[in-house]
């Protein structure tokens, strides 16, 4: 029996996670919030409300860091909620600063210490979570998820409202969108969301019943699972057909692509593009795939770790089963699992030039039959700048080299 805390995680850019969090509350429940407004002054602003009453708390921070915030509140107050006989319920109302996606993997991995009364360990001894419910602007949304507007200009935060806004739908259970668009839009933005979030039960209102959506969240849902980028990336069953301009393409190639080539060919994941995502094998990197994610006019470009045919027989033996498995499926006498595989969500752009540009990066055949030279080339991604307070990261993948086009 498992006798951890629910935690419903709340979160949204825009759109109306306020009502959305307040629908929750029941006896029992306690909906807590960080205001981040002010972090990077070192002050936190926490709300824990009830039905009975609302607590404001005013804390000072060493360091103003969305890593600090997690791991010297957020996460002990998980912990010590839990022991609350009054608690059977934590709603999470997330900053719209904070990703539901780097959350969820610090609840699952990060190490709380020091909290009375119980062993260290991460925040998942004690809560699980139960849902992702992402709220979004109907009006707004794809525009914001298009674009490459920076989240915070001035700052040392890189990231794009469009890299926010495509991982918090991307990461529901289920979805609460504002109206307002006309039919048109409406139907391109559905057609968007079926895509990027499959199986996702979306209620369009921004005064939602969220016990009711929550009802409709299939067992196959996420659920806080954080997937690496061997995990499928297809993943629940979203449509394959084209709806107004929006479809999925599928990349496929077992031959590694030219670093700089590459590099040049990104561009055409940076316009008329939603998401881009997927593993690729880099020539100059035999050891370790790189993750490539696009959202809008965003890119990143990550480590996702090594190949099983780089591995010790006893690391491929800590690998899940089902990665083995399709890896098994595709095995090279010479290159094992090395592949690239890219999944792009397309919303106004040329699906035949994304798909040329990408196989015209790849290797020709007078450089794949010369593997000698391939350590010989430059390689555009081989330097990754390191996070501040990376000891207690947060980001469910390694560290990350982000760029605009």
């Amino acid at each position: 029996m498992d006798t951890r805390t629910p935690l419903i995680v709340v979160s949204g850019l825009c759109g109306p996670t306020h009502r959305a969090a307040r629908a929750l509350l029941r006896p029992g429940t306690v909906v807590v919030h960080h205001d981040l407004d002010h972090l990077g002054e070192g002050v936190l602003r926490r709300t824990l409300t009830t039905v009975d009453s609302e607590q404001l708390d005013v804390l000072e921070l060493a360091h103003g860091c969305v890593s600090c915030t997690l791991r010297e509140d957020l996460l002990p107050l998980l912990r010590r909620l839990h022991t609350r006989s009054t608690v059977d319920r934590i709603v999470l109302h997330l900053d719209p600063q904070l990703e539901p996606e780097a959350l969820c993997w610090a609840v699952e991995h990060v190490v709380v210490a020091g909290v009375v009364g119980q062993i260290d360990g991460p925040a998942a001894r004690d809560v699980r979570v139960e849902a992702v419910v992402t709220c979004i602007d109907g009006r707004t949304w794809l525009d914001d998820a298009t674009g490459d507007v920076d989240l915070r200009p001035g700052t040392d935060d890189d990231r794009t409202v469009a890299q926010v806004v495509v991982g918090q739908v991307e990461f529901a259970d289920a979805l609460v969108v504002a109206p307002g668009a006309d039919d048109r839009q409406q139907a391109r933005l559905q057609a968007v969301l079926a895509r990027l979030a499959p199986g996702a039960p979306l209620a369009w209102t921004d005064r939602p019943d969220v016990e009711a959506l929550l009802a409709q969240v299939p067992a196959t849902a996420r659920r806080g699972r954080v997937d690496d980028a061997h995990a499928p990336l297809l993943r629940g069953q979203p449509p394959l057909g084209e709806e107004w301009g929006v479809r999925l393409l599928e990349f496929t190639a077992a031959r590694p692509f030219h670093p700089q080539r590459l590099h040049e060919a990104i561009d055409v994941l940076l316009d008329g593009v939603v998401r881009a995502r997927g593993r690729a094998w880099v020539a100059t990197q035999p050891g370790n795939a790189l993750l490539l994610e696009s959202a809008g006019g965003g890119l990143r470009v990550a480590h996702a770790g090594p190949w099983l045919v780089s591995m010790t027989p006893d690391q491929q033996e800590r690998v899940p089963a089902t990665r083995r498995a399709m890896a098994a499926l595709r095995w090279d006498d010479n290159y094992g699992d090395r592949d690239s595989s890219l999944v792009v969500l397309v919303h106004d752009a040329d699906p035949d030039e994304i798909l040329g540009a990408l196989h015209a990066a790849l290797l020709t055949d007078a450089e794949f039959a010369d593997p000698a030279s391939w350590t010989t080339w430059e390689d555009p991604f081989g330097d990754y700048h390191r996070e501040p307070c990376e000891d207690f990261a947060i980001e469910p993948s390694a560290p990350r080299k982000e760029g605009q086009a």
